[in-house]
């Protein structure tokens, strides 16, 4: 098995797993659907297109940068009659970072590697208003370890700001420079108790007739890998020698 992840980084994300009339809600974390149509969508794959090879990939995300709720309204006007549309509610992470990933056959996986550097559409994080602010794949992105193990070992991928943040004093005198756990979500195993349930693993993105099936989720934890500063930098060029390009794969 191989094992693909995604770092999910954007000033708004927004992940549903039930959105009802008026009110569009969002999970804490990545949810698997969401994540799976960002590769179908990098693959080109029309709506109706057949998913089950991408439900069968077993899904996890770690959450390194929790974000914040917030609330938005939401007008909009008939297309063809210029009527007022109900005014919706639509809620958002702010400045959230993830880690996604999922674990498949090594040919399948390879190819989602490729779709995601050259993507067919624009890859979104959840909503088409919500763009990533940073690259999706990381050095690193691909692994031949389990999907746990991989999620575990996967440097610490907070923004700046947000490790500036936790390294103030504190009032007992001591630095925090991260978090003393992250927390991780897993497809349950087969045959296992999960935590909680989702009904997100997507059956078809049809638009005339979406349909989702039940995934047990596991939860379980994690401390903070290393966090390296300066591994995005890269040497600067010296007198007759370019600077090497960025990894992103």
């Amino acid at each position: 098995m191989t094992v693909l992840m995604l770092r999910l980084a954007g000033p708004l994300q927004a992940w549903g797993s039930a959105a009802r009339f008026v009110r569009r809600t969002t999970e804490h974390a990545p949810t698997k659907s969401g994540v799976l149509g960002l590769l179908a969508a990098a693959q080109g794959r029309p709506r109706g297109a057949d998913l089950s090879d991408l439900a069968a990939l077993r899904f996890g995300v770690r959450i390194d940068q929790p974000g914040s709720r917030v609330r938005d309204f939401h007008t909009a006007h008939h297309a063809d009659s210029g009527r007022a549309m109900p005014l919706s509610e639509r809620y958002y992470l702010a400045d959230a970072v993830f880690v996604a990933g999922v674990e498949g056959e090594e040919e399948l996986v390879r190819r989602l590697h490729a779709a995601v550097r050259a993507p067919r559409f624009l890859p979104y994080l959840g909503r088409r208003s919500c763009p990533p602010a940073r690259p999706l794949l990381f050095e690193g992105s691909l692994s031949d370890r389990p999907l746990e193990d991989a999620l575990r070992g996967v440097p610490w991928q907070a923004s700046r700001w947000y490790v500036r943040q936790l390294a103030r004093t504190g009032p007992d005198g001591r630095t925090k420079t991260a978090p003393e756990e992250l927390d991780l979500l897993l497809d349950c195993p087969p045959g296992e108790e999960p935590d909680f349930s989702l009904r997100d693993t997507p059956v078809t993105f049809d638009p005339r007739h979406r349909q989702y099936a039940v995934r047990g989720v596991r939860t379980s934890h994690v401390h903070a890998p290393a966090h390296d500063p300066t591994a995005h930098l890269r040497p600067a060029a010296s007198p007759g020698r370019p600077a090497p390009a960025p990894d992103v794969s």
